[in-house]
């Protein structure tokens, strides 16, 4: 009887140690991020930054590119929750779509879902997703800021060079708006404040308002056709441009506003062939603006070729998703994930209203 005993005892432990072993299986973190398009010069970036956090933290993770495609994002959030994946980090296609997000979300069947950098609703709908979920977070930017930031610094710029910039002595400034992606609400306010800022500092210091190159163009921008803020359509509308308008012709282009490094780059190249920018102190420089602060761009800036950008920072937006995720996998939930964050440092605060939202902090960056 003992032994009989001794038995169903050893088999019962050999169950045991078997079903905690699938437990310990089943709670493994397996962390997958979406990105909307890897040759995205600013995420890439990101990506990068991401890649270290989650590999220092020993985080299983797998990187899809969604190739600015909403519907092969989602069927690839649909294939990595049926492999497994349980934290999902989404870098959403549609930006400030709240239909995409919330198909995301139901794809995501009750996992967390880290939204991050592309609004997830658009304007008059916030918290109509974050609001609604108690397994889903936002890290990303406050939209404005950045439009504010640049206008600002382009509006003190030009007072403190006026006469050096207005290349025709118009008393005027002339200027050409490259915008990434028109659905975009971060590329909305940029294009709008990018101005209107720029314009209430000139005023308030009794120089005229901006004026855009184009009297045809109503718009007042130059819009990516791909949404996909490029360097080379940047590049095509500057070197057009550069044909029509020109010193010769006194009507030349004497500011460049764009919605991120990269374009602002592409139309630093065609200014660069036309014989602008070249950083010798000797040719005449176009002032141009980017958002972003990215690597080439800070090279640029040093090298005298471009003037100034918004800082988004890379590093900081990494960090702070890769804690949510580490503070998700631990059991936390994902608006005490958020809170933490937001409580860890002066670049991050918690979107107003809500408890699931944080904003990395914008900063300017000039020589």
């Amino acid at each position: 009887m003992k032994k009989i005993l001794a038995l169903i005892l050893a088999i019962s432990m050999i169950f045991a140690f078997a079903a905690c072993g699938k437990k310990e299986e089943t709670a493994k973190t397996k962390v997958a991020v979406f990105w909307y398009a890897f040759s995205d010069a600013y995420l890439s970036t990101v990506r990068s930054a991401l890649d270290t956090e989650l590999t220092n933290a020993g985080v299983e993770f797998q990187n899809y590119d969604g190739n600015n495609n909403q519907g092969t994002q989602l069927e690839q959030v649909q294939t990595a929750v049926t492999n497994g994946f349980n934290v999902l980090v989404v870098n959403l296609v549609t930006s400030g779509s709240a239909d995409a997000a919330e198909q995301i979300i139901q794809a995501a069947n009750g996992n967390p879902v880290i939204f991050f950098n592309r609004a997830v609703e658009g304007d008059g709908e916030e918290g109509k997703v974050l609001g609604a979920h108690d397994n889903v977070a936002f890290i990303g930017t406050d939209a404005p800021e950045a439009g504010h930031l640049q206008g600002k610094m382009i509006g003190d710029f030009l007072v403190a060079n006026y006469d050096a910039t207005d290349l025709n002595k118009d008393g005027k400034i002339s200027y050409a708006m490259f915008m990434g992606d028109a659905a975009n609400v971060e590329a909305i306010y940029r294009t709008k404040y990018g101005v209107e800022d720029a314009d209430a500092v000139l005023t308030a210091n009794g120089k005229p308002a901006l004026e855009y190159f184009d009297a045809n163009n109503t718009n007042k921008y130059q819009l990516d056709p791909n949404g996909a803020w490029s360097n080379a359509a940047a590049n095509d509308f500057m070197s057009t441009n550069l044909a029509g308008y020109s010193e010769a012709n006194g009507n030349m282009i004497e500011l460049v506003i764009a919605n991120n490094d990269d374009m602002a780059l592409g139309a630093i190249a065609a200014l660069q062939n036309a014989g602008y920018n070249l950083g010798d102190g000797k040719c005449t420089k176009i002032p141009v603006f980017g958002v972003d602060a990215t690597q080439p761009a800070q090279d640029a800036i040093n090298a005298d070729t471009m003037t100034g950008t918004v800082k988004q920072d890379a590093e900081g937006m990494a960090k702070a998703i890769a804690s949510v995720v580490g503070s998700v996998a631990g059991g936390q939930s994902t608006a005490d994930a958020a809170a933490a964050v937001a409580a860890s440092s002066d670049i991050f605060s918690m979107a107003e209203g809500f408890t699931n939202k944080v904003f990395v902090a914008y900063a300017p960056y000039t020589k």
